[in-house]
């Protein structure tokens, strides 16, 4: 594997030491209850930091440059790929390279990587031509939506700026309409230059951990106008406080112990905006509610980079599952093959999913490749419907090793080491190297960061009866009920 590094004379991209040091900006973030001076300060946060820092020097070297940088036409600049708009197809594969390179990366565990931000800016440039007649409902200030969605992709661009999201507001009493409007991040105050904004948003995920937050409100009918805004603002704005969730990893853990857990992760922000300032260059929506019908459009990117994370998390649970049955010597044992099996056939169907989305490609009318959002949006209500399952069948075909595990520390003890060597060994391994395939596994599927993530993956792809009812909603039956009418005579 070459790791070289690759000279690049003239680029817009950050280094990780570069990308950490942006961090350092006075930030408003509490852990635990306790305020946290430095992001770095945190260990698990830190430790997450520290995995997203390689991937910003991943782009100088020889081996991932393709998948994670691209020249931009317009400057000559080599950027990063997070904030590629494609053109053609290729543009748009190489986007998915972008995107399985990040979910190889964190092995799946970062649900939103730091790609996968810059996508929601990058869905409403390419819907553009839906945002021609949209104008801000408060004639005190008139953004030009159009004009600041071009200019925050070309911003982000140059300046190789990470971005976290979040589109929902915090989990309160649903029966009350006053709990939830006190939650409600809304417009205050109106300025010809900018809005105030007061609030709060929920699972800003990464929010701790990068530069700037994207936000909108997720429209349903009544909402108010004020509620309707959609923009961005640096993380380290005034008026903006970060509440994190409970850290669930394991920084500075022996790397045997918990291969993944050691890492760190991307954690969980709940956002709390009091009188932020958003100028008014940075708002792509105010009090427009006829935006909010376009919302499922501008998510498209986001939705195909969330079903290549399963694709590629799929990859890992066949080679686990593989190496699991070599390990173990089950791999002629027909109920575990059979089990294999359905884990080869989740990893297919998805992988298909993203074929079909990307062969059915169109360019529309802003002049940007657009992947089918049929075939995105059924892959991922597929992935979620059957990824508790594949989980499960992972988990068993470990039996027992899931559950009796034992530490280095156990295995390297002159009084116990020998016995467990003698009685753990594999097929063909030692009973160490038995136990670090475990003890990855455990991280994957068990460990209260795995459990996490399987919560995310739920939560995040949306509710399954609402991506059902986009499907029946957008699909066109037209032709296929035309041709049964044909076929059986039913006109």
């Amino acid at each position: 594997m070459n790791t070289m590094t690759t000279i690049i004379p003239k680029h817009a991209l950050k280094t990780g030491e570069e990308f950490k040091a942006s961090l350092d900006d006075g930030r408003q973030l509490w852990v635990n209850g306790a305020k946290v001076a430095k992001v770095m300060d945190e260990p698990a946060l830190a430790a997450g930091v520290e995995l997203m820092a390689s991937m910003f020097d991943d782009q100088f070297t020889e081996e991932y440059a393709e998948a994670t940088t691209v020249l931009d036409k317009k400057s000559g600049l080599v950027t990063g790929r997070s904030w590629q708009v494609p053109e053609t197809k290729e543009e748009m594969i190489g986007r998915r390279m972008m995107m399985e390179y990040t979910s190889r990366k964190t092995v799946g565990t970062f649900g939103r990587p730091p790609d996968l931000g810059p996508t929601l800016a990058v869905g409403i440039l390419a819907h553009l031509h839906l945002f021609k007649d949209f104008k801000s409902a408060f004639p005190e200030c008139q953004p030009d939506f159009v004009e600041n969605v071009q200019r925050y992709v070309e911003f982000g661009r140059m300046n190789s700026i990470t971005c976290a999201e979040s589109l929902t507001g915090p989990q309160n009493d649903r029966s009350s309409p006053l709990a939830q409007a006190a939650s409600l991040l809304r417009v205050k105050r109106v300025e010809k230059d900018g809005v105030y904004i007061s609030g709060a948003k929920s699972v800003g995920s990464i929010a701790a951990q990068t530069n700037e937050i994207f936000f909108s409100n997720l429209a349903y009918p009544g909402t108010p106008a004020e509620a309707a805004i959609w923009g961005a603002v640096p993380i380290n704005s005034d008026g903006i406080k970060l509440v994190s969730r409970e850290m669930l990893s394991n920084p500075g853990a022996d790397p045997f112990d918990h291969p993944l857990g050691y890492k760190g992760e991307e954690a969980d922000q709940l956002v709390i905006f009091k009188d932020v300032f958003v100028p008014k260059d940075r708002i792509f929506n105010l009090g427009n509610e006829h935006v909010s019908a376009i919302s499922g459009k501008a998510t498209l990117f986001a939705h195909y980079h969330v079903l290549t994370r399963l694709k590629v998390k799929s990859e890992v649970f066949v080679a686990c599952a593989k190496m699991v049955t070599e390990v173990l010597g089950t791999g002629q044992i027909p109920g575990v093959r059979a089990m294999l099996a359905e884990i080869i056939e989740y990893n297919r169907t998805l992988e298909a999913f993203i074929l079909a989305a990307e062969a059915n490609a169109e360019i529309n009318e802003s002049g940007v490749m657009c992947p089918d959002v049929m075939m995105i949006t059924t892959g991922r209500l597929y992935a979620i419907r059957n990824y508790p399952h594949i989980i499960h069948v992972l988990q068993e075909m470990c039996g027992q090793g899931l559950v009796m595990r034992f530490g280095k520390a156990a295995f390297e003890n002159p009084d116990i080491g020998p016995d467990l060597a003698e009685l753990l060994p594999g097929k063909g391994v030692t009973g160490m190297q038995k136990e670090k395939l475990m003890n990855f596994i455990w991280d994957l599927t068990c460990s209260s960061l795995a459990g996490r993530v399987a919560l995310f993956e739920n939560v995040n792809a949306s509710p399954a009866p609402r991506m059902r009812e986009r499907l029946v909603a957008e699909f066109d039956t037209s032709a296929m009920v035309a041709d049964l009418k044909k076929i059986a005579e039913l006109d």
